[in-house]
């Protein structure tokens, strides 16, 4: 299973080495590379048996989002320049010395997200053996990809930009295979979050909200505009820019000047082959962009199955107190969560309980106070988010703030979990109605 689970990561691996040795051809490249990838995962494994938790997962995570920035940087810099940046092979020659450390940082990030991607759900090491076992894995397709790259035509050999857009690609991809470096959903996030208060407060200050003369149809456009889809196509557009201004830079290369060859068959064979190599220049942005699509692909359909029980209907008594056995059909401490539905005078509400790692039985909605309540469901140590993909620890469950959910005041009478009804109602109540995106019909 966990080989399975490394395939398309160490596939993706092999490929960016195959592109790293067809850019500089030589052992040094491999050797970094396999290097690199070894000291990646040991120092993961590292960082996870020493501090544990969520830490060793935002430090690997933060440094792939600035890996994407320097992407960013270098794309418009080569879109600036009309394409003189986008390193043919002649630029390719002249960053060659640079390659195999640029094969060793590859490597040591890739190296520590298939580490992560092996790493037990509660964020602890992976030991020794699985830890030697990976970096000698890791090595096999970049022997693989570093044999290949000679076979590869020579007229294939990306440019310094293509080149650092395909290697960023892959690392992308990579960390879009572990929810919990996942960076697409967090950016589409960001973005339906901007979108939200950028609309929210030009409407405040134009005193739109409470406009007499908006009609419903009118209010279900500007809803779109506070949808996930927005977010979504927002995210999906600062995702492939980098890649698309990098072909189009390759594109826009300006044709070689003929003015000094007077012959017009030289003249037509030196614009042929120019025009030739320029589309095959094409070849590692596209790649690019497909190993984009492919990350977006598996952060919005994680290969994870959360555990998502369906909702147990409940009652109030008399008094408005819902009372709930802890050892019923499912004892309520096995760590897993336990939800539930409570339904009075046509409301209802949706919660659930879980026991903490730490030994807390927490009671809380199955919503937060920033997303639509799509509800969460839980894998191991972690719940998830459905609306935003937020991974959330478990341990953080019942604490308020950010994509948390929401926590619901709860006490110990005897054998049962005792829960206020009408508190509970109101609560959900006054959850959804922040989280809703537009007032209905405009009032």
């Amino acid at each position: 299973m966990t080989a399975l689970k490394l395939l398309p990561l160490l596939s993706c691996w092999g490929f960016m080495v195959l592109a790293l040795a067809r850019a500089c051809p030589g052992k040094r490249t491999l050797a970094a590379a396999a290097v690199g990838f070894g000291a990646g995962a040991a120092a993961e494994n590292l960082l996870l048996a020493t501090m544990g938790g969520e830490t060793p997962f935002r430090l690997l995570r933060g440094i792939c989002g600035v890996v994407f920035l320097l992407l960013w940087a270098l794309a418009l810099r080569v879109a600036y320049r009309g394409g003189a940046a986008t390193a043919s092979r002649g630029a390719a020659g002249r960053w060659a010395p640079l390659l195999p450390a640029v094969a060793a940082c590859t490597g040591t990030l890739a190296g520590g997200i298939a580490l992560c991607r092996m790493a037990p759900l509660d964020g602890g090491a992976v030991g020794f053996l699985p830890c030697i076992a990976l970096a000698m894995a890791g090595a096999l397709p970049a022997a693989a990809g570093s044999s290949l790259g000679g076979r590869v035509p020579e007229r294939l050999t990306p440019g310094a930009a293509p080149l650092a857009a395909l290697l960023v690609s892959g690392i992308l991809f990579m960390a879009c295979s572990v929810p919990r470096l996942d960076l697409f959903s967090p950016l589409s996030m960001e973005v339906m979050k901007f979108v939200h208060d950028f609309v929210h407060q030009f409407f405040e200050s134009m005193l739109i909200p409470d406009h007499p003369f908006f009609r419903s149809d009118v209010w279900g456009y500007i809803g779109f505009l506070f949808s996930d889809r927005v977010g979504f196509w927002g995210g999906l557009a600062i995702w492939y820019a980098p890649a698309l201004l990098v072909a189009l830079a390759v594109r826009l290369q300006r044709l070689p000047s003929v003015a000094h060859i007077r012959q017009g068959a030289e003249r037509r064979k030196l614009l042929a082959g120019f025009i030739r190599n320029r589309r095959l220049q094409l070849a590692a942005p596209l790649a690019a962009l497909v190993l984009l699509s492919a990350a977006a692909y598996r952060s919005r359909f994680p290969s994870v199955e959360y555990w998502d029980p369906k909702p147990i209907a409940v009652t109030a008594t008399a008094s408005g107190e819902i009372l709930i056995p802890k050892q019923g059909e499912t004892p309520l401490e096995d760590g897993k969560l336990h939800k539930y539905v409570y339904r009075q005078g046509g409301r209802e509400a949706r919660f659930f309980l879980v026991l903490t790692p730490s030994g807390r039985l927490t009671a809380s909605l199955d919503a937060c106070a920033i997303c639509k309540p799509d509800g969460y469901g839980q894998s191991g140590k972690m719940v998830l988010c459905y609306y935003c993909k937020t991974l959330i620890p478990l341990d953080t469950v019942g604490k308020p703030g950010g994509c948390n959910p929401v926590p619901v005041r709860s006490s110990t009478k005897g054998d049962a979990v005792s829960i206020d009804g009408t508190e509970l109602l109101n609560k959900w109540g006054n959850t959804v109605q922040e989280t809703s995106r537009v007032k209905e019909g405009g009032r």
